[in-house]
């Protein structure tokens, strides 16, 4: 079995982007193993690594340009959302001559963050986004263990079921209570709470923030804002509709999922396969955690959803290498071709549509279509 820390893809990513750029800003939700992948990066007794949480470092680096100034090599900050001032002397140190250092900057993708890359930052940074385990990495024996926990590492490897929920729901606790307050973002937990526990029940769903403005005694205005906090902190995925000139009338709302199954799970009650196998949720968390699971692998330049208010939609349109692949998510034993794929083919114009399912055999379906088992699509991430 692969070893379990083996992030041999993302490793390569960040060498190249370090190869390439004096910065580069390792991005993801809390906890998905930011740290960890970026030490192993610098000499083993851990020399330059800098976290901002530490109280100490926190001090230090009142003076940025003292703090960093002399030092060579690779340096890594941690959490360096959390000193802005910390974004203009960076800009000046990497404009050195010979860049007698590099930064490897980490942390959750703040509003301050993005800003300060696009502006102080500009043309000096590459951005990197780390995710949590992949069936890629834990290998396609692991795959209900995945689904089922989700991908943050500490709640995938936890010694049982129940030990990977209490990390699970102590996670939501932390993020609500603490994690969103230093990020910046100034919303009031129990709301958040009802509203993410809500967004539960809408994963794979059209958006409609009407009802849920409702439920809360909210505006729709302050709904969309939470929910961009949800999007921007790594928790939801909102995935945009396709628009193409045709006569139909097509959606015009994002879809809503939530790109850690594991954390769905959490938020709907369903703490082991059985529940999972029976919960009147199961096809939307498998089709929301199939999405994940191929945008993360093959990294298409643009990721989209279709479909058309008489009914034909597709799962995801990506666009990638200058071409429109389709995907289909059936959790079904023998997918066939339906009336709906037939309409995305035609309206679409894909070059090809790929069903993928929980089977094992790889079949053509038709012209330019193709059933694919899960592992195979979500393993290779190519053609």
């Amino acid at each position: 079995m692969k070893h379990f820390y083996d992030r041999s893809d993302f490793r390569a990513e960040v060498r190249q982007a370090l190869g390439e750029n004096p910065i580069v800003a390792l991005l993801g939700p809390r906890q998905c193993g930011k740290s960890t992948l970026a030490r192993e990066f610098l000499p083993s007794d851990a020399a330059n690594y800098y976290d901002l949480e530490d109280p100490l470092v926190w001090a230090i680096f009142a003076e940025p340009m003292s703090a960093l100034q002399n030092l060579r090599g690779l340096v890594v900050i941690d959490e360096a959302q959390r000193r802005p001032e910390l974004f203009p002397v960076l800009r000046v140190l990497a404009d050195r001559a010979g860049q007698p250092a590099q930064f490897l900057l980490l942390g959750s993708a703040t509003p301050e963050l993005r800003r300060q890359s696009a502006e102080s930052l500009a043309g000096r940074v590459a951005l990197v986004e780390l995710t949590g385990f992949q069936l890629a990495e834990v290998g396609q024996e692991s795959q209900q263990r995945l689904w089922l926990r989700g991908g943050f590492p500490r709640s995938y490897l936890a010694a049982d079921d129940a030990a990977s929920d209490r990390w699970r729901q102590n996670f939501i606790a932390t993020f609500l209570e603490r994690d969103l307050a230093q990020l910046g973002f100034g919303v009031q937990p129990p709301l958040m709470m009802r509203l993410w526990s809500m967004l539960a029940h809408m994963h794979g769903q059209i958006w409609n923030a009407s009802p849920l403005s409702s439920s809360l005694g909210v505006s729709s205005h302050t709904v969309r804002n939470y929910l961009d906090v949800l999007s921007q902190t790594y928790m939801i995925r909102q995935l945009q509709p396709w628009h193409s000139n045709i006569s139909k009338r097509q959606v015009k709302a994002p879809k809503i999922y939530f790109r850690d199954s594991g954390l769905l799970h959490r938020l709907l009650g369903i703490r082991t396969f059985a529940e999972l196998m029976t919960h009147p949720q199961l096809g939307a968390s498998w089709e929301g955690w199939v999405i994940e699971e191929i945008i993360r692998r093959w990294r298409p330049e643009e990721v989209y959803f279709w479909a058309v208010h008489s009914g034909a939609e597709l799962d995801l349109l990506m666009i990638k290498d200058g071409k429109k692949i389709g995907v289909e998510c059936k959790r079904a034993d023998a997918p066939r071709m339906t009336r709906s794929m037939h309409s995305a083919m035609e309206d679409i114009g894909l070059d090809e549509l790929l069903i993928a399912y929980p089977g094992t055999r790889s079949l053509s379906l038709a012209s330019r279509v193709r059933l694919l088992p899960l592992g195979e699509l979500a393993m290779r991430g190519d053609h």
